[in-house]
């Protein structure tokens, strides 16, 4: 069992920067995938970002460039910095635990971009 939590999100202008953390604990498989999803009101959860234990990232196309994915492996934290953010970056932000069929979710945190 692995737990997630999200933190970072709250209220940012248009052009605006944010850096997401997701916090996890439990017991790790050795070859998993951390990620970041994003739910906007009205729209399905898409991906992010992913990463692996290596440090292998993949990105939406749409956001290659102003995203960025990273993971501390000595504290089991997982990052998004995000960067010129615009509005239609609002969602719900949520961090994705993956190991072979195993998957698990934080509670997920709220990015607003708006002036």
């Amino acid at each position: 069992q692995v737990q997630l939590v999200e933190s970072g999100g709250g209220l940012v202008q248009p052009g605006g920067s944010l850096r997401l953390s997701c916090a996890a604990s439990g017991n790790f498989g050795r070859f998993n995938v951390m990620g970041w999803y994003r739910q906007a009101p009205g729209k399905e959860r898409e991906m992010v970002a992913a990463i692996t234990m290596i440090g292998n990232a993949h990105y939406a196309d749409a956001l290659k460039g102003r995203f960025t994915i990273s993971r501390d492996s000595a504290k089991n934290t997982t990052y998004l910095q995000m960067d010129n953010l615009k509005p239609e970056d609002t969602a719900v932000y949520y961090c994705n635990y993956r190991y072979g069929q195993y998957e698990t979710w934080g509670q997920g945190t709220q990015v607003t971009v708006s002036s």
